[in-house]
């Protein structure tokens, strides 16, 4: 990338790492305290789970926004917006005297973070070439995940004290809210789009991005064209597939916090044990990336799906092991750290080794924003109700009782029920998304040339355009 550069590395990109930190940091935020807010507000797991739904329901519907935001303005402006409005709602949050108010607040976080995260990805597989499109969104989880652990490790911490009389967890809210406003104004001041720098002229920018192309009809119909060939595309509907069972698991790794507490960690214990976690799945991230990287060397069109069948499948000896072999007490810490590490390690390879690469691969680059936003769309609202479920069968199915919880020790029954929850919705759609990974061996190929013949006659069409303005 052309632009500013510190150290030898552009700005933007610098900047984009950034705005991923504060990302992850502000999705941990919540699932940290959810002890303390059950506590504050009267709730149990399933009440818990239905706000991580709210927002990730919300966050799936308004997704395609982004893909529409992108094709007519900057993406630094849409990053912006989009921080600054999960910024104000996560301060909300911390400010929120009923559990009413949490939901609604959290329903526009997700709608910040709609707009948000498929303008990273985009940006991301622009500022990378192809054969080391793995190490980049590897690099960004990594990055990314750094801010998870902030979030998680901070907030945790914070939840066990006041500040000037105020719940620490409150406090930590608001902190949150304040460092994601200045990164997302520093983004807007800053960053450089990677497609406008590759055409400095104004007009050919202005072509880019879809400003001046007419009336708001001409606008709409450009992205409903859009929208109708990134979902004709079978990679995109097999990812998608496999992305809707995948996600479950993650979306169910909400409660390990409340899970450790219940089994008597202290807050300290607990945010550490959760940083492990994190460290191991930034790096699996990373090391995923790099490994699918050089596999699609050697085979070009499987490579990277046999990188992601492995670690979906390795899911499921690992929540086995965590959630029923390990026994539940404190004095198994280190056993649980060593788990989460190496659990971390193998089955965070997904996103960077497979789906964000192949998804810049099958479409037109100007349409890479659209179809990380429909990824995004279809996934998290999918994924949302996974919360929720592991609550439901925790209180219903194995007998998870809020009220039998000791502030201070936990209780062994409840960590049990909601151990049994969570690994009912992580072993299986573990399985099930290593499965759905298999039709991509016979549609990848084709996908990938389809989408550079169409990136080929784009610039036939582009070029004489371009002698034309000169």
């Amino acid at each position: 990338m052309k632009g500013r550069k510190i150290c030898g590395i552009s700005l933007s990109i610098i900047l984009i790492n950034m705005a991923a930190v504060m990302e992850r940091a502000d999705e941990n935020l919540l699932p940290s305290v959810y002890k303390e807010v059950s506590q504050a507000f009267n709730v149990g797991p399933a009440d818990l789970g239905y706000l991580t739904f709210v927002r990730n329901f919300v966050q799936g519907l308004a997704s395609p926004l982004a893909g529409i935001l992108v094709l007519h303005y900057d993406r630094p402006a849409v990053l912006a917006m989009g921080t600054l409005l999960w910024a104000l709602s996560t301060a909300a949050v911390g400010a929120s005297q009923e559990f009413m108010q949490v939901a609604f607040w959290r329903a526009i976080n997700g709608f910040g973070l709609a707009i948000v995260i498929p303008a990273l990805q985009s940006f991301i597989a622009d500022s990378y070439q192809e054969g080391v499109r793995g190490t980049g969104f590897g690099m960004l989880g990594l990055i990314g995940s750094l801010g998870g652990v902030g979030g998680g490790v901070v907030a945790t911490v914070m939840a066990g004290h006041e500040y000037w009389g105020v719940p620490g967890w409150r406090v930590a809210f608001v902190m949150m809210a304040s460092f994601s406003s200045l990164i997302g104004l520093l983004v807007f001041l800053f960053v450089e789009d990677p497609r406008t720098l590759a055409s400095p002229k104004a007009s050919d920018r202005n072509a880019l991005i879809g400003k001046g192309s007419g009336s708001s009809t001409s606008i709409w119909r450009e992205s409903w064209t859009a929208m109708k060939a990134v979902t004709k595309v079978q990679t995109f509907q097999v990812i998608v597939l496999q992305g809707l069972v995948g996600s479950l698991p993650w979306t169910a790794m909400v409660f390990f916090t409340m899970w450790f507490e219940l089994i008597g960690f202290d807050h300290n214990a607990s945010a550490a044990l959760l940083s492990v976690f994190a460290f191991g799945s930034s790096s699996g991230s990373l090391l995923g990336g790099m490994i699918a990287d050089r596999v699609t060397h050697l085979y070009p069109y499987s490579g990277r799906i046999m990188c992601a069948q492995f670690s979906a499948f390795m899911g499921i000896p690992f929540s086995w092991f965590l959630l029923t072999v390990i026994p539940q007490s404190v004095t198994s810490w280190l056993t649980y750290a060593i788990t989460l590490v190496f659990m971390g390690l193998i089955v965070s390879w997904n996103g960077a080794a497979a789906n964000a690469p192949m998804f810049a691969e099958v479409v037109p680059a100007k349409h890479r924003t659209m179809i990380y936003a429909f990824d995004r769309a279809f996934e998290v609202s999918f994924s949302s109700f996974a919360a929720p479920l592991v609550g439901i069968l925790s209180e219903k199915i194995y007998g998870y009782d809020p009220k039998s919880v000791n502030p201070n020790s936990g209780s062994a029954q409840e960590a049990y029920a909601l151990s049994r929850g969570l690994f009912a919705m992580m072993a299986v759609p573990f399985g099930l998304c290593c499965l759905f990974y298999t039709p991509l061996y016979f549609t990848f190929k084709r996908d990938r040339e389809n989408a550079r013949l169409a990136s080929a006659r784009d610039s036939e069409v582009a070029l004489p355009l371009m002698y034309d303005k000169e």
